[in-house]
């Protein structure tokens, strides 16, 4: 007679089948189209305890044990400042999902919320912790758990409220640790196939745990990326592409039919453009 599956195993097995297409297949598929993972690597990944982070972490953890190349992981959590009973939750899960974490400890929550722009400052401080402490431990990479939408709901938001046509890269070289790449896994998963696997397997994450997000949400309401996200809801009644439709137009834009442009860290106007064309588009 078969042993009954452990609560790990259970979990593992609703990736790999239940849930395969929506998110083992394009968590491959990115892993390859963008060439996030090579031999020898040492990667950490970085879990902060939400739902993405949390399978980013099993996904990794899972082609580290059947996939061809050999590399390794560290899974590395930060605490910034959570309440006791976020960092309870963050432990239990990872118990569950038998994830050996790598703790540490940071100031950013209270460093964050006596500044203008707290979000910002918070996302660049946590960055950079992480960077210092997955060099520190040896890593060449970081992996962080954004996925589609966030992909194309950061560009919209850049267009709506920051001016500006700008997308979220599938990898990056860190510009201050020297030898050190970011890489987004989860690149082509789309959040509802997230949300579907956390319910079927009776999983609950924490959100934001950050206090100036919970003040600012009570006080002003929902933030721009929840206007974003229901917008793209919205929009997904008429049309169930609207995603798909989004996240192709970032891997097919046209430049030539741009009248400005940013490249290399310089502008270029229109009549420059448009003097280096030889023919009509």
């Amino acid at each position: 007679m078969a042993r009954p599956l452990s609560r790990c195993q259970e979990i593992e097995r609703s990736i790999v089948k239940k849930f395969r297409k929506g998110l083992f297949n394009p968590f491959i598929e990115a892993v390859k189209r963008y060439s996030l993972i090579a031999e020898g690597d040492k990667i950490a990944v970085c879990i902060s305890g939400g739902k993405d982070s949390m399978l980013l972490a099993k996904l990794m953890q899972l082609l580290q044990r059947y996939g061809e190349q050999k590399f390794e992981l560290v899974f590395l959590a930060m605490d910034p400042g959570y309440n006791e009973e976020n960092r309870a939750r963050i432990i239990e899960n990872a118990k569950t999902l038998e994830l050996p974490l790598t703790m540490f400890s940071s100031d950013i929550f209270a460093a964050a919320d006596s500044v203008e722009n707290p979000c910002y400052l918070c996302a660049r401080m946590r960055r950079g912790h992480l960077y210092a402490k997955a060099k520190e431990l040896g890593c060449n990479k970081i992996a962080l758990g954004h996925h589609l939408n966030d992909v194309i709901e950061t560009t919209l938001i850049g267009m709506f409220y920051g001016a500006q046509l700008q997308g979220m890269m599938p990898k990056i070289r860190s510009q201050n640790f020297e030898g050190m790449e970011l890489i987004r896994p989860l690149y082509c998963i789309k959040e509802d196939d997230i949300f579907a696997w956390a319910r079927y397997n009776g999983l609950s994450f924490i959100r934001c745990a950050c206090r100036v997000t919970a003040r600012t949400e009570a006080e002003e309401g929902c933030s721009k990326r929840q206007e974003v996200k229901e917008l793209i809801a919205a929009l997904k009644h008429e049309d169930a592409q609207i995603e798909d439709n989004l996240f192709t137009a970032l891997h097919a834009v046209c430049l030539d039919t741009f009248p400005g442009l940013k490249a290399g860290g310089k502008k270029y106007s229109f009549d420059e453009l448009y003097e280096n064309k030889k023919t009509d588009v």
